[in-house]
């Protein structure tokens, strides 16, 4: 059974939180996870901001970070934090609607529990093919893309 509870701090679109449910566990189950507890945190830009600078030595917001707590034979424990924040200033520069940047974030988020990297060009450009299969899945095409502000850091390729 793959568990996932959502804190929505932000007090994003409540109504879509059986949907960042779904994208959790299509992902997880996608690459073989059957069995998962995952918090899902959907916070603003200085919660987010001062996670990023606390756990991952980066002064600035981002979209998401994951944490992956717990990987083996039981099962996996993770968490996912989101900025709503974020997910709005770039769905208005990308053009499409913050509920699917959202989203995006949340299945990148996810990705990354699973093993996906994004630390190399290669790996980043795995990531985002994947990433557009999952989004397939609700019917999504991201438009074009530039690389998460995580990418950027590590130098990244846009995809």
């Amino acid at each position: 059974m793959i568990d996932v509870q959502i804190a929505n701090e932000a007090g994003f679109r409540p109504d879509l939180q059986p949907r960042w449910i779904e994208a959790i566990r299509y992902v997880l189950a996608r690459h073989g996870v059957s069995d998962a507890e995952i918090s899902l945190a959907v916070v603003d830009d200085p919660t987010i901001h001062a996670l990023n600078r606390r756990f991952l030595a980066h002064d600035e917001p981002t979209d998401v970070i994951s944490f992956v707590l717990e990987r083996g034979p039981a099962g996996l424990e993770g968490e996912i934090v989101v900025s709503a924040d974020t997910a709005r200033r770039q769905a208005e520069a990308y053009g499409w609607p913050a509920e699917d940047e959202l989203l995006l974030y949340v299945v990148h988020g996810a990705l990354h529990l699973v093993g996906f990297d994004d630390t190399t060009s290669e790996a980043a450009a795995k990531m985002r093919h994947e990433e557009q299969q999952c989004l397939a899945h609700w019917g999504l095409k991201p438009p074009g893309r530039m690389a998460c502000a995580e990418d950027k850091a590590r130098g990244g390729a846009d995809v």
